[in-house]
């Protein structure tokens, strides 16, 4: 999957237009509950966010796509738990992890909407909360509120985490080039 990663960064680099709509696409099916287990987005997001210092790339476009597309992924996560409730969680993958569910339950009940923001930032949580906030029937206008706040949130740590380590390593090899 690194390999993966490398490819789309390599990508948007030499073709700085298709930026906002692998951000799109990439935020979106790591978003989306199934998709999640394949798509490893936030890495390839971080070698976007190192391209917007390194070669001139825009943040704002990525940004919004990269925001839009996850918020629209959980969205989906969202509809899905509400659509088919409990039977869903017995669906490949989800039917090899029920620790996933049982814990993504618990933590959903224990936190409530607060879940939806910290399950944001965190791997397997990032897709399996809202199909449980949608299973748990959370009510749907706070859902989107979190959903969207939490989205922007998300997108633009992982981008400017990625500008900020460019341009530090940047700094680091100028000023090891100055010293030779």
């Amino acid at each position: 999957m690194e390999h993966y990663g490398e490819l789309v960064v390599a990508y948007v680099r030499e073709h700085h237009e298709w930026a906002a709509p692998i951000a799109f696409v990439l935020s979106f099916l790591e978003s989306i509950a199934f998709f999640s287990f394949f798509i490893p987005a936030w890495a390839a997001l971080i070698g976007i966010g190192a391209l917007v210092g390194a070669s001139g790339l825009p943040l704002l476009p990525v940004w919004l796509a990269a925001a839009i597309g996850a918020a629209l992924g959980d969205w989906v996560s969202y509809w899905i738990g509400y659509k088919f409730k409990e039977p869903i969680t017995r669906v490949w993958p989800l039917s090899r992890h029920p620790d996933l569910v049982l814990h993504g339950q618990a933590f959903v009940r224990k936190w409530g909407v607060l879940a939806i923001f910290i399950g944001r930032f965190f791997g397997p949580m990032r897709a399996s909360v809202p199909l449980i906030a949608g299973i748990l029937q959370m009510p749907y206008l706070t859902f989107q509120i979190v959903n969207f706040i939490s989205a922007f949130v998300w997108a633009w740590a992982l981008l400017v985490f990625g500008d900020v380590v460019s341009s530090a390593l940047a700094g680091l090899a100028n000023f090891t080039s100055l010293q030779e």
